[in-house]
């Protein structure tokens, strides 16, 4: 490992030149983020002779002559924290000072946000807020906003035994475009009211390439403690909303301009029948799947009366996909449409976009690595329809089984871990939500844990919902980063709209995560998702929806009939 520079840097700012700003913009909202009463706090000829009656304002004074002048502006600390200012010139120097720091990268995506990444020696004057300023624009990133980490290569240049987290990284979403070209200039200030200035030139990335940097950041950092436990934690001061926030503009993005196209019947034929249920499977890095599904569900009895979407996230695969679909349409004579995302949009906005062009009322999830067990799952998935109440077909999951024949899933329950975080300094208690397994690892046929019964959640690995009732929902939340939390999500949703998830015996085989390919942007990604998902649930969870034998929203809510009263309880997993 590197050991890092631990000399002064050199504090000397770049010449800005002064813009022309001979009078004020009226079309600018620049006034709004000018602080008025610490500039003429600090300039009291100004406000002198605003008194008398030269000047209107210390704001017009400063657009007409406080430029030419050099005059100082505030200092962050009464700035707006964490939002994107236009920018003013910065004070022409700032007194060296004795903290020993270094900026190790400041990575901007114009049309996103903006990601910094250093270390600090701050245990004795702690940091107050970042300000960084670039052409025609400036934030000041609150010290809350930053997640602090262990620097093992910092501690050793220190001789410091890792009691403090020498280490930052700070995230922040912006809300419209700004110029990344050119040199910033970062503040650093501090609790003590002394700051250090150092000018930085920026890596230009895109939005997506910005959001993996940010949760390979996350995902690989180095904490004092459980760093599963302080993963989460951190999050909870703003980097975590501003991750949601940015993941989420992406999302939408890529699912507004999809490529679409249909192979196989169409269903447009004279006296043709509409599907009665979309069968839509999210691809991710790998397209022999479509290829592999096809072969396994075709010339199943009841498979006529479904239509397959197949959408990937992975846009390099697309034209191989295409090519996938046409051949196994020739081959297999299955109705199927693929959608091509020009990104990643994770499990939730894919799936959404493809219930979108479903030809059904009804969809059905299906994971790529996830196939019949059954031969007669469709036909019997259209009898459970056609017979069951409705308040039990309305979502409802199947028995998913490894493929040494053992059960993998027989419906989910939510449970609580305590972990203890080290961030304050002080042990604090943090509960998080954990989703849990009925039966896992049960012999076959273990039938008390796959036959029907009302469960707490559901497997997104192979979901059955209605149309309307997903629709009335708002699908999968696209708060969740590629895929996790999302099914338990829903169910939860569905429990809170008056629906407890169902569980029918129709029995697939999963090859559990095999379907897609697991890369280091994920890890950060899960640890965002379990933080959002304990936020979101935690009060209703803790209300009598934890563990194996929930009670809310009422203990008969989780009985499924007469013969059973017993409610469901599960067994150590193998």
């Amino acid at each position: 490992m590197t050991t890092p520079d631990l000399a002064a840097p050199d504090l000397v700012a770049p010449d800005l030149a002064a813009p022309d700003l001979a009078a004020p913009d009226p079309e600018s909202n620049e006034h709004e983020t000018f602080d008025e009463i610490e500039y003429l706090r600090i300039h009291q000829d100004v406000a002198q002779a605003i008194a008398r009656g030269e000047v209107a304002s210390g704001y017009a004074h400063y657009v007409a002559f406080g430029v030419i002048e050099g005059r100082a502006l505030p200092s962050p600390t009464h700035e707006p924290r964490n939002r994107l200012l236009v920018s003013h010139p910065t004070p022409a120097s700032v007194p060296p000072h004795e903290t020993r720091f270094a900026i190790d990268s400041l990575i901007v995506a114009p049309a996103g946000g903006l990601m910094i990444v250093g270390w600090i020696n701050d245990a004795h004057d702690p940091i107050q807020c970042i300000r960084i300023a670039g052409a025609g624009w400036r934030v000041t990133i609150d010290r809350a906003r930053f997640v602090r980490v262990r620097r093992h290569d910092v501690e050793q240049a220190l001789d410091r035994n890792g009691q403090h987290p020498f280490g930052f990284f700070g995230f922040l979403h912006f809300d419209r475009m700004v110029d990344g070209a050119g040199p910033c200039l970062v503040e650093i200030w501090l609790a003590g009211g002394s700051s250090v200035l150092l000018p930085v030139t920026p890596q230009v990335v895109g939005d997506i390439e910005l959001r993996d940097i940010a949760l390979t950041h996350l995902g690989t950092a180095s904490f004092a403690g459980n760093a599963a436990v302080e993963r989460v934690a951190c999050l909870d001061a703003g980097f975590g909303d501003e991750l949601v926030r940015f993941n989420r503009a992406i999302t939408r993005r890529i699912v507004a301009t999809p490529y679409v196209e249909r192979f196989g019947p169409t269903g447009k034929a004279p006296g043709a029948r509409s599907p009665r249920g979309t069968i839509v499977v999210c691809l991710y890095g790998r397209a022999e799947y479509l290829f592999l599904q096809n072969c396994l569900f075709a010339g199943l009895p009841g498979i006529e009366d479904y239509e397959f979407i197949y959408v990937s996230n992975s846009p390099e695969i697309g034209e191989t996909l295409l090519r996938e679909a046409r051949s196994s349409s020739l081959v297999y004579g299955l109705p199927q449409t693929v959608m091509i995302l020009p990104g990643n949009a994770g499990f939730s906005g894919a799936n959404n976009a493809a219930a979108a062009i479903a030809r059904s009322g009804r969809i059905l999830a299906v994971n790529p690595d996830v196939f019949p067990r059954d031969p007669g799952w469709a036909r019997k998935h259209l009898d459970v329809l056609d017979n069951a109440p409705a308040e039990r077909t309305r979502l409802f999951g199947v028995p998913l089984y490894y493929d040494d024949g053992s059960l993998m899933h027989g419906g989910m329950f939510i449970d609580v871990d305590i972990g203890l975080s080290m961030a304050s300094g002080i042990p604090r208690a943090r509960r998080l939500l954990r989703v849990e397994h009925y039966g896992k690892g049960a012999p076959a046929d273990a039938t008390r844990f796959t036959r029907s019964r009302p469960v707490p959640a559901i497997s997104g690995a192979f979901i059955s919902i209605d149309r309307a009732w997903f629709e009335r929902l708002g699908g999968f939340s696209e708060d969740y980063l590629f895929g996790h939390y999302e099914d338990a999500d829903l169910s939860l949703k569905s429990i809170a709209a008056g629906t407890v998830p169902w569980l029918h015996d129709i029995r697939m085989w999963h090859l559990e995560g095999k379907g897609s390919t697991r890369l280091p942007p994920h890890e950060g990604g899960s640890a965002v998702n379990r933080w959002l998902f304990s936020r979101r649930w935690s009060a209703m969870v803790e209300a009598g929806l934890k563990g194996p034998s929930p009670t809310y929203p009422a203990p008969e809510a989780f009985s499924p009939g007469p013969t059973t009263r017993a409610r469901i309880r599960s067994t150590p997993a193998r």
